[in-house]
């Protein structure tokens, strides 16, 4: 099993940032899928997540109205669409796939990790 995140780099305030988690299993379609980050200094964080069945959505409360999370079966991809992007939003931001079809905020319910992807946000 594999998972990619790729889509970070070097923006602006306010700016826009689309990332992207690729996995290479099929049957990720019925497990949910949730985004993390890491600041420096700081821990792993809850970003949001995406169910698979019935692509029920959560948020973290820092970026709910600005980041939007979806997937696409047919791709075995999941997004990450970030807008009005803060400083406070750089990070690594991780994607990993959970063991259940339900967004769990702790690290802890997801079994695959993927590699992170660097966002930083310059004011």
């Amino acid at each position: 099993v594999q998972l990619q995140a790729s889509g970070g780099g070097s923006v602006k305030a306010g700016d826009s940032l689309r990332l992207s988690c690729a996995h290479s299993w099929r049957s990720f379609s019925t497990n949910a899928v949730g985004w993390f980050r890491q600041a420096p200094g700081k821990e792993r964080e809850f970003v949001g997540g995406i169910t698979g069945a019935d692509r029920i959505t959560r948020y973290a409360d820092s970026v709910k109205g600005r980041f939007t999370i979806s997937r696409d079966s047919a791709e075995n991809t999941v997004y990450l669409q970030m807008a009005s992007l803060m400083p406070e939003d750089t990070a690594v931001y991780y994607c990993a796939v959970s063991n259940y079809d339900r967004v769990y905020t702790g690290p802890r319910a997801y079994a695959y990790w993927g590699q992170g992807t660097l966002v930083t946000v310059s004011s």
